[in-house]
């Protein structure tokens, strides 16, 4: 049983389309690994105890880092939270998207009429970082990074780099995040009223925050491509916080998920149950998603927000020929696919 990375993070919105075109344009999400519109069977405890429908778009950056599992209902509207959610609220409140060049990325965005939240200043580990809005609202903390799958393409961002989760109790959140998903190294712990901060909602006033990393290189099929991840715990100490999710469904607006791509879903059912947080979703095997298949289930961390794990069966590498791989049939899970059949799964890229 291991962790290769951090897979997607799920993002409800109001139209898929819509939103694909905007993130290829602005954070380069342009390979579509899968497409799929059918009924969401299996999520009836975050869905009102019923199956609904729903168009879902997987969308990738192949310079590496976490993909985005863009999520639409189709069957009903999907609802805004009933509050302005803030820095510390009980849920994920901002997806981390990796760059190149922090200065760069900041110009570049600016002039492309992004909604801008703060120019980037140092965080407390001194990694420069500043925040922006898409259009829908929602928040990404834009960060340089190291850890590249490929550096060939002009554009300056990557893909997912980790969350910023608001927890309730942080000793108890620290307890989740370090021994189910293996962020076992605190990189700050720190409280303040934090001015880098500032520039999004509820950013002001005093809060703890801890940045997590994991210490050893992920292994797995997909490590090499989704690379090295985050997490940052934040815990406001001026205020409750409120469930961002509160009275909603799982797919309303906003970040839905965090997705962990996984090998030995048996072994994580067993290990997860013995720790305290079981299964609450449960495919209980292989999962057909159109054009891609696997094993998925959700687990909830401390303060409900939801955790999925996805163990890959199948993907598509050239849709046009009909050329899949199944990872089924793989002799050593935990080594990395060769860098050229990674790479394969850009050939379906959208310009």
């Amino acid at each position: 049983m291991f962790i290769s990375g951090i897979q997607q993070i799920g993002i409800g919105v109001a139209n898929v389309h819509e939103a694909f075109k905007w993130y290829r344009q602005h954070f380069g999400m342009d390979v579509p690994i899968f497409e799929e519109a059918a009924e969401a069977a299996l999520m009836l405890p975050y869905t009102g105890g019923k199956p609904q429908s729903r168009h879902a778009i997987l969308a990738l950056n192949m310079q590496g880092g976490g993909g985005m599992e863009i999520w639409q209902y189709t069957g009903r509207t999907p609802l805004p939270a009933a509050f302005q959610p803030q820095l510390g609220d009980l849920g994920i409140f901002i997806a981390k998207i990796k760059c190149k060049d922090v200065w760069a990325c900041f110009h570049d965005l600016r002039k492309r009429g992004v909604n801008m939240q703060t120019n980037p200043v140092p965080r407390p580990d001194g990694e420069e970082h500043f925040f922006v809005k898409d259009p829908w609202g929602n928040t990404f903390e834009i960060v340089g990074a190291k850890d590249w799958f490929s550096t060939t393409r002009p554009d300056l961002t990557g893909g997912m780099y980790g969350a910023v989760i608001g927890v309730s109790d942080m000793d108890r959140s620290l307890k989740f995040y370090t021994e189910i998903l293996g962020y076992e190294t605190v990189v700050y712990d720190k409280v303040d009223d934090f001015a880098d901060l500032h520039g999004v909602e509820g950013g002001f006033g005093r809060h703890r925050r801890v940045l997590l990393r994991h210490a050893e290189k992920r292994k797995g099929p997909f490590s090499r491509l989704l690379g090295d991840t985050e997490i940052e715990l934040v815990q406001s100490l001026d205020r409750s916080p409120r469930k961002i999710f509160e009275n909603r469904f799982w797919g309303d607006l906003g970040y839905i998920h965090l997705c962990f791509d996984i090998t030995g879903m048996a072994d994580m059912k067993k290990f997860c149950a013995e720790k305290g947080h079981p299964f609450t979703v449960d495919s209980s095997g292989s999962f057909d998603m159109g054009e891609a298949a696997g094993y998925f289930s959700y687990i909830e961390d401390p303060d409900g927000t939801l955790i999925e794990f996805v163990e890959t069966h199948k993907i598509p590498l050239l849709k046009k020929i009909g050329w899949y791989l199944d990872l089924r049939k793989r002799k050593n899970p935990e080594k990395s696919l060769p860098v050229l059949m990674l790479k394969a799964l850009g050939l379906g890229r959208v310009k």
